[in-house]
């Protein structure tokens, strides 16, 4: 399936990537080989004079390093692009064996490009798998760019596991924590330990939470992160300043993961095609196919960009799309019952004066009941989440008393001096959280707090529930499933517990020192470009144009407050499959998530780039920006603008 290159090609190929080189896989019409040795590179854009330049060759020792140290190739990869993709999906007939019998092109089409439906892609093919995904809009664009951002065990879920003698709570405890390590070492600059400050106002209320929180670490065991403590008020308050004073008797501090939810999901869907699978977004399911026994043997797919309709035949069909997992489901069996019971999650973005830079704090017990994270993230706060009933829409909006609840609620454990502002909030989202209903169960009526599989009589296979941080125990279970019911014939067994994430492979904490040394990047960027690209940031920061100025003289900002470059746009169309505008400022950046005027002000910016890359006629840069326009309205642009 792959091209054997000279060492001495690949040594160039190297170069090749930290410049922005085009680079691509070869796919060959005998897939199902799939025996991956080395990639092919494009070297035609090579100048002897950039051979010769210290800049790039410093970043080519610096990959050469990570290439000596790692047997991966993916340093030296770069994806195929989405025409490539598409040509693929529409060429990949059926195969006649030489018995006669017909043979699908792909073991598994899967529906979804969130993160349980990447994580499985990516379970699928590292076992040899032949595999393709579709996602009706963007990878993350819905529930899993909108979460907490935290990579967590579930302290409160521990809480009710102890009070309800409830072992399925436990159980999802147990599996998160487990999760939690795996996903802190797969993608390790994505992904990073957090300290998360307990405040306590009631004397009694002290062992209580210290047994709690010691509880949780010991569930842990030995891929426990930092051990919980506690604080007395004093040092509470000089951890957090921010905290109200009166009354305080001190805190808890435990740890948990924080990562950067949509950026993990464009990385898992690169690591998928790096393994071989076939991952295509803005393509969306117009109905299901069948053979003559009534079994699902493909899709009839609509590239929503371009109009083109064509059929996807594979052995099996995987439904992963959270919330509208019914919306498949019907299209299965239109007399199916529901099993989605949405549930709306608000949480808002304040200024990063409202929280210190490196620890969030937990309110465990609202006026409500509900519990409330406030949380440093990507330089700002975020506050939030709520947890209520809602309909089920592409384009959920916050509601204002939502939005409201959470401002009274983080106000009453904050000083007096510092008043919480509805003009403070930057920012907005709902993402709708998919509880589901087991439809297999007896009692129906009850919600299913951890995954549910389920397979149908005609074989589709529904993978539901859940939450981010076990998405990759999702995936496994999921692939184990379509094995047995479809009788698969995989290379291995699942090796996503050890195979890192795009990125991670030449990642260290320190490489944007280097960034700042070769690029002469401002700090602030450097450290952005590697903590959201990990070694992919050399590749990256070679897009950067030059700004004019002696210091930095690479990486124009899109907007002066936030550390986005013009390369990110670039390397988000060419190397990650963003087609919209919507693509680029809420999932490949997070400025649409941040701050939703300082994003209204760079769109034409952005624009301009991507109407480089794209050739976007007058007409299609005025539809993006009105759809952009639309998208912010959702993230809490007032309707004015």
């Amino acid at each position: 399936m792959w091209k054997v290159f000279t060492r001495k090609r690949v040594a160039y190929a190297s170069i090749a990537v930290v410049i922005g080189g085009t680079s691509t896989y070869y796919f060959y019409p005998d897939s199902s080989k799939r025996i991956r040795k080395q990639q092919t590179q494009r070297l035609s854009i090579i100048k002897p004079q950039l051979l010769l330049s210290e800049t790039y060759a410093d970043a080519y020792n610096q990959i050469q390093t990570v290439v000596s140290s790692d047997n991966e190739l993916h340093n030296l990869w770069v994806p195929p692009s989405r025409k490539e993709m598409l040509n693929i999906l529409k060429n990949s007939g059926m195969k006649v064996k030489d018995n006669g019998e017909k043979e699908p092109p792909f073991d598994l089409l899967i529906v979804g490009g969130g993160a349980t439906g990447t994580g499985t892609a990516l379970d699928a093919a590292t076992r040899g798998l032949k595999v393709a995904l579709v996602e009706r809009d963007d990878f993350s664009s819905g529930t899993s760019s909108r979460s907490t951002k935290l990579v967590h065990g579930g302290v409160r879920y521990l809480e009710k596991a102890f009070k309800e003698l409830d072992y399925d709570q436990y159980k999802l405890v147990k599996e998160a924590l487990h999760e939690r390590a795996t996903f802190l070492h797969i993608a390790p600059y994505l992904s990073y330990p957090l300290p998360i400050l307990l405040p306590i106002y009631k004397w009694w209320q002290v062992p209580y939470f210290w047994v709690g929180s010691k509880a949780y670490d010991f569930l842990a065991g030995s891929e426990a992160m930092e051990g919980s403590h506690f604080l007395s008020s004093d040092k509470a308050i000089e951890a957090f300043p921010w905290l109200k004073k009166e009354k305080l008797v001190g805190a808890m501090v435990y740890y948990d993961g924080q990562h950067n939810d949509a950026r993990m999901n464009v990385a898992l869907a690169l690591s998928a095609v790096s393994h071989g699978a076939v991952v295509v977004n803005h393509v969306e399911v117009m109905r299901l196919l069948k053979d003559d026994n009534g079994k699902i043997c493909g899709a009839r797919v609509k590239d929503n960009l371009s109009g083109d309709e064509w059929d996807i035949n594979a052995k099996g069909v995987i439904n992963a799309t959270g919330a509208f997992t019914d919306g498949i489901r019907s299209m299965d069996n239109p007399r199916c019952d529901n099993i989605v019971a949405p549930s709306a999650g608000v949480h808002v973005v304040l200024p990063n004066y409202y929280s210190p830079r490196k620890m969030g704090m937990i309110d465990p017990s609202t006026s409500d009941g509900r519990v409330i994270f406030f949380l440093p993230w990507e330089g700002s706060t975020i506050a939030g989440t709520t947890d209520s009933p809602t309909e089920l829409t592409y384009s959920p909006m916050p509601k204002e008393e939502e939005i409201q609840w959470i401002l009274n609620e983080i106000a009453t454990y904050l000083s007096p001096d510092i008043k919480v502002r509805r003009s403070d909030v930057l920012s907005a989202w709902s993402g709708i959280r998919p509880l589901v209903r087991d439809p297999s169960a007896k009692n129906t009526s009850s919600l299913v707090r951890r995954h549910m599989i389920n397979v149908s009589p005609s074989n589709l296979i529904t993978i539901a529930g859940g939450k981010w941080t076990t998405y990759r125990n999702m995936a496994q279970e999921t692939v184990d499933t379509a094995i047995q019911v479809l009788g698969l014939k995989p290379l291995n067994e699942c090796r996503t517990e050890i195979t890192k994430l795009i990125g991670s492979h030449g990642y260290s904490p320190t490489m944007f020192i280097k960034l700042i040394q070769q690029f002469k990047l401002e700090t602030e960027v450097a450290r952005h470009l590697v903590n959201s690209y990990g070694d992919r940031a050399w590749a990256v920061a070679a897009f950067a144009h030059p700004t004019g100025r002696s210091w930095p003289a690479f990486g124009r900002r899109l907007n002066p407050l936030y550390p986005y470059i013009d390369a990110e746009v670039r390397y988000a169309v060419r190397r990650e499959y963003a087609c919209t505008l919507v693509d680029v400022i809420a999932r490949r950046t997070r400025l649409a998530f941040l701050d939703v005027q300082a994003t209204f002000e760079s769109l034409p910016h952005i624009i301009e780039i991507m109407s480089e890359e794209l050739g976007w006629s007058s007409e299609q840069r005025k539809k993006e920006f009105n759809d952009a326009v639309k998208f912010l309205g959702t993230m809490g642009l007032p309707s004015q603008k």
